[in-house]
């Protein structure tokens, strides 16, 4: 389902995005090699081409929204009923939808909001076997974010089926009770049910999965599946998710892909494998340069692949989160084709362990009385305030990469190993109104690096800088079509044809 007058996701349009990334692969590498080979670390000439040179269509990012309570370190589920949108004054609600989930645009930012049924979407019915609201207006509040932030619709997926389906009557741990053909039926009705229930209180579906990281029993919510039994279980779920929803994208395992135990057996299968929309990774925290050598597309059986959770597990990391985060987004998207990209959690909350790591923006529950030093003090009760090393990474994509941008091949140099410039990235791409943007960074973090690049334009680009401590900086026009920009250590800019 989709806004009136927006783009339905849906497995045609993903499928020609997948034709055209294959077409590319086909005819040459996804990184282009320039014919002189660059000399130095310290500048390197590139070339956008804009005008033949076409790459996948980037569908807009995504964001996980935590509208109920887990306990600090993700040690269980209290009863406790805090999330956002609803721990938020009414004021504090519309300043989170302007100004992350819009990113300050005018029209819309952020195109899908993904949804952990089952942990902070847990409430049960009487029966036990039907995922509702925990707390009066859970839903609606989630439908008013998504009308007011101009968002498609939720990817709804599983972290736990409701419990009166498990083997051990609970959302944590267990698995099935059964995966008898008769029980599975059952179990992919209730699944449906459960996505109407969303649908008709105004939260439109764009995206669904059987389950969040199927091999793994963390202490909240799960649902652990051996390979055969997720095999058998997508098999007789998905065709009941497509009838109903035919436009919701499908996607699979939610963790490795085609690539892991659970995904092979469902690319090997001809019937399960034409439900699957996209294949979904779970490369939480990594090295981004993994997605420059890694290999996510070979046994894609030509879907799209993407990553659909990127957090950091631990505050500190050996390299910068900052730039880490933004090449994250653009590797995927250069040497994977990748349709999208999804940041874990928009706002986490002050008492949480794993905030810092795992979030956009902090807010404080009514339960934070510790206004101490070091404890978010100027973050009052009900308000929120930005995590700037992870959403200054994430900004500049959102505000300036609208939905339905397509990607452009770039022309850029190599070592004389013939590897890219890991350190210095650039991706390119056009808004679907036809205005030119690139994207370039710099993860040294002592020397600048000059980016000369030809445009193919006359027009004038404008630039706006981020870092682990700049946001939005504005920088003086260039004019094409050969512009030379430097930038300075750990930041990353979008130039911006104008107008």
């Amino acid at each position: 389902m989709s806004h009136a007058g927006q783009h339905p996701l849906g497995r045609r349009s993903l499928l020609r995005g997948a034709a055209i990334g294959a077409a590319a692969l086909a005819t040459g590498p996804l990184i282009g090699r320039s014919p002189a080979r660059a000399v130095g670390l310290d500048s390197a000439s590139y070339t956008i081409r804009y005008d033949n040179g076409a790459r996948q269509t980037i569908l807009g990012l995504g964001f996980e929204i935590q509208s109920d309570s887990i306990n600090s370190g993700n040690n269980g589920m209290p009863t406790e009923v805090s999330g956002v949108p609803f721990d938020l004054t009414p004021s504090e609600r519309t300043r989170f939808y302007q100004q992350i989930l819009k990113a300050n645009r005018s029209d819309r930012g952020f195109r899908y909001c993904r949804l952990a049924l089952g942990l902070y979407h847990r409430g049960l019915d009487p029966t036990n076997k039907h995922i509702i609201d925990r707390y009066e207006g859970q839903t609606a509040l989630l439908a008013e974010m998504i009308q007011q932030a101009g968002i498609e619709g939720v990817a709804a997926e599983y972290w736990s089926p409701a419990p009166g389906w498990k083997s051990n009557s609970s959302y944590i741990k267990g698995t099935l009770a059964s995966f008898d053909p008769a029980f599975l039926d059952q179990v992919g009705d209730a699944m449906v049910q459960d996505l109407d229930y969303l649908a008709a209180r105004g939260v439109p579906i764009s995206m669904w999965g059987l389950q969040n990281e199927p091999d793994a029993l963390p202490a909240y919510s799960s649902c652990f599946y051996e390979p055969a039994d997720y095999l058998a279980a997508f098999k007789a779920v998905t065709p009941k998710i497509k009838a109903k929803y035919p436009n919701v994208l499908i996607h699979a395992d939610s963790r490795g892909g085609w690539s892991g135990d659970r995904g092979k057996l469902v690319a090997a299968d001809p019937q399960a494998l034409s439900y699957v929309d996209a294949w979904t990774y779970h490369r939480v925290g990594t090295y981004a340069d993994e997605q420059i050598s890694g290999d996510y597309t070979s046994g894609a059986a030509g879907k799209p692949v993407f990553n659909n959770e990127f957090e950091y597990l631990h505050p500190t990391s050996s390299f910068n989160r900052t730039i880490n985060t933004a090449h994250s987004i653009m590797n995927w998207m250069v040497f994977q084709n990748a349709p999208t990209w999804f940041w874990l959690h928009a706002l986490k909350p002050t008492t949480n362990s794993e905030s810092k790591g795992y979030s956009l923006g902090f807010w404080r529950p009514p339960s934070d009385t510790d206004f101490s030093s070091g404890h978010y003090p100027s973050i009052q009760t009900g308000h929120w305030d930005f995590n700037p090393e992870n959403w200054n990474a994430v900004a500049g994509f959102v505000q300036y990469m609208p939905w339905d941008s397509v990607r452009h091949h770039v022309e850029e140099p190599v070592h004389s190993d013939g590897t890219p410039y890991n350190d210095h990235r650039i991706m390119a791409w056009k808004t679907p109104s036809g205005k030119q943007v690139f994207a370039v960074t710099n993860r040294s973090s002592s020397a600048p690096f000059t980016y000369t690049v030809d445009t193919q334009t006359a027009s004038a680009f404008e630039g706006h800088r981020f870092g682990p401590t700049t946001n939005n900086q504005t920088l003086s026009r260039r004019t094409g079509p050969v512009i030379t920009v430097t930038v300075p250590p750990l930041s990353i800019e979008f130039w911006v044809r104008t107008p």
